[in-house]
């Protein structure tokens, strides 16, 4: 195999995406699943999702540990509402009808927002369920409901989880979830990566028993409605560019900041920066067969090599 020189440094790329948050990276970032990474880092970056405090004063996020309905209900309230600080949710504990709130006071108030709005519903009337481990329909179910769905009561009855995945499936939601028993206990970086399709892609829609979910602007209208996430945080992604390296990246970005709408560096809030991560990187002139080694081929295979910022084609 032929030589390539790495006059300064040389980087082999994976296709895939690392997240590089606004805020600091969680202690445990390398456990989120990688196609996860970025729903985990956007929306802790607006303040919907977060981490748990470690005694040493960093962050985790704990992505694949189980997350309660209580708690799903809370970063729903706060994606619906855009009160990310919680200033308003005590006010909503009184609205709960729910009677089995006594080890779950602090999320009363959440939960009877939700409820009032129609966005979460109890197994009965009298009871929620707050401690229980959220399944993935449940989530789902919770999330669709802050975007429009379910006026029509399809997610009750007998096949609602059918319901649910259809029109997930259909809205793209489902896209990077792979693998995943949505019928079991949920982890927190599975919500993260529901809620985040959802907030970033989703147009909220509109309800007539004539036509249906409607997800433009007017009904004879050929504009989409804006996500949540553009409504509410002004959620917007910048075009792929590259660093002085070559490297492709794109920032999620706060545009209600500008005038434009456009990212300025310094001036928009900045969500999370998505940019790609090296496999590895060289300092001196190294083979394909290394290059090859280290990335973990066993057979003939395509891959790319930045060399001072240079794309080369190389097998």
């Amino acid at each position: 195999m032929k030589k390539l020189l790495a006059l300064v440094l040389a980087l082999v790329m994976t296709l895939s995406l690392a997240v590089v948050g606004s805020n600091a990276a969680f202690k445990d970032a390398k456990d989120t699943t990688e196609t996860y990474a970025e729903a985990v880092d956007v929306l802790s970056g607006m303040g919907v999702f977060n981490g748990y405090k470690n005694a040493d004063g960093t962050y985790s996020f704990q992505p694949k540990g189980d997350i309660t309905r209580a708690e799903v209900a809370a970063i729903v309230y706060r994606l619906y509402t855009a009160d990310v600080t919680d200033k308003q949710a005590s006010l909503y504990a009184t609205y709960n009808k729910f009677s089995d709130m006594d080890g779950a006071k602090w999320a009363a108030g959440y939960i009877g927002y939700c409820a009032n709005a129609g966005l979460v519903k109890g197994y009965d009337a009298k009871t929620f369920g707050p401690a229980d481990k959220v399944t993935g329909y449940q989530a789902l179910a919770m999330i669709l409901r802050a975007v429009g769905y379910d006026k029509n009561n399809e997610f009750t009855g007998a096949d609602w989880q059918l319901h649910v995945a259809q029109y997930a499936q259909q809205l793209g939601v489902l896209k990077n979830v792979k693998n995943e028993d949505l019928n079991a206990s949920a982890s927190r970086e599975l919500v993260a990566e529901l809620l985040f399709r959802t907030a970033a892609y989703v147009p909220t829609v509109t309800y007539t028993a004539a036509l249906g979910y409607n997800s433009n602007n007017s009904l004879l209208g050929n504009t989409k409605n804006d996500t949540l996430g553009k409504k509410n945080f002004g959620l917007t992604y910048t075009e792929s560019t590259v660093d002085e390296f070559g490297r492709p990246y794109y920032v999620w970005f706060d545009s209600r900041d500008t005038k434009t709408g456009a990212y300025v560096s310094g001036t928009s809030t900045l969500y999370a920066t998505v940019k790609a991560t090296p496999v590895a990187t060289y300092t001196t002139a190294v083979t394909e067969c290394k290059i090859a080694e280290d990335y973990g081929f066993k057979a003939t295979k395509d891959f790319t090599v930045y060399t001072n910022g240079a794309v080369n084609a190389a097998k």
